[in-house]
């Protein structure tokens, strides 16, 4: 799979060198900008890297214009992507840490988890996203997935600043009873600390990371329960879409733009 965009490339990671890449974009976005912590052996390498990467797939997005002096710079966003079939034969899903994902495990459609999602500084507020996230509609495509989950994080590991969004994530946006996973119960965070009647939507839509606010507006729901993911400095959710949705909503966008129109239904 390749997507060609003007200066852009998307495609998924080929070689040993563009998953260093990718992890080198991560490092940058989770370690140098969000702090999160990291080992000394990967502080020296600037990798963010884990266990799990040798299982995912890494979608990249590549600008063929910019100039680097580092040859691992190259890579300007980044998804992983692991497949439910792939983790059963592996060893589970990176999320089943923080929730249980037994009803995801179970699910009798095929399902997908995302993670690692970023952008680098100087392609946030432009076609980076969108362009990833084309690409992710492909994939999704090739492999009939039907259901898409992953954590998502709010910045900062304290939920009390957090009480607002997460209350209207959760009495507005709450999976169904058969996608609903929950936080695990040792790192049980509520999420419904403020009455529904409470809630000032724009204040709490103010506060709601851009990429959550992306997936919600594709029809995404959120699982039960926040998780403080102190190494990470973030406070998580569950985020899960029926990928049905998904298709439908850019099926939309792109009748728009056909026409057009210059909305978007990313934000």
């Amino acid at each position: 799979m390749r997507i060609h965009a003007g200066r852009f490339t998307v495609r998924l990671a080929e070689t040993v060198e563009d998953v260093a890449a990718a992890q080198r974009l991560r490092y940058k976005v989770f370690v140098e900008e969000m702090n999160a912590q990291t080992s000394p052996e990967d502080a020296k390498l600037r990798r963010e890297r884990d266990e799990f990467d040798s299982y995912f797939d890494h979608l990249i997005l590549i600008d063929n214009e910019a100039q680097h002096d580092d040859p691992l710079d190259y890579v300007a966003g980044v998804y992983r992507l692991l497949r439910g079939e792939v983790a059963a034969k592996q060893q589970g899903f990176y999320g089943e840490s923080e929730y249980d994902l037994t009803k995801i495990k179970d699910y009798p459609r095929p399902t997908m988890e995302l993670g690692r999602s970023c952008v680098g500084i100087d392609y946030r507020g432009g076609a980076a996203m969108h362009l990833l996230w084309t690409g992710l509609g492909n994939y999704v495509a090739e492999h009939d997935i039907e259901i898409m989950f992953g954590v998502a994080s709010f910045h900062g590991a304290d939920p009390a600043p957090l009480a607002e969004p997460l209350s209207y994530l959760h009495h507005n946006h709450l999976a169904p009873e058969d996608l609903r996973v929950r936080t695990r119960d040792e790192h049980f965070v509520p999420m419904d600390t403020v009455p529904v009647d409470q809630i000032k939507r724009a204040s709490a839509m103010k506060q709601i990371p851009a990429l959550i606010k992306a997936y919600i507006r594709l029809g995404g729901f959120v699982g039960e329960g926040a998780y403080v993911d102190h190494e990470f400095n973030t406070v998580d959710v569950c985020l899960l879409m029926d990928t049905s949705r998904m298709v439908n909503r850019y099926k939309e966008f792109y009748q728009r733009e056909s026409r057009g129109a210059t909305s978007r239904i990313l934000g």
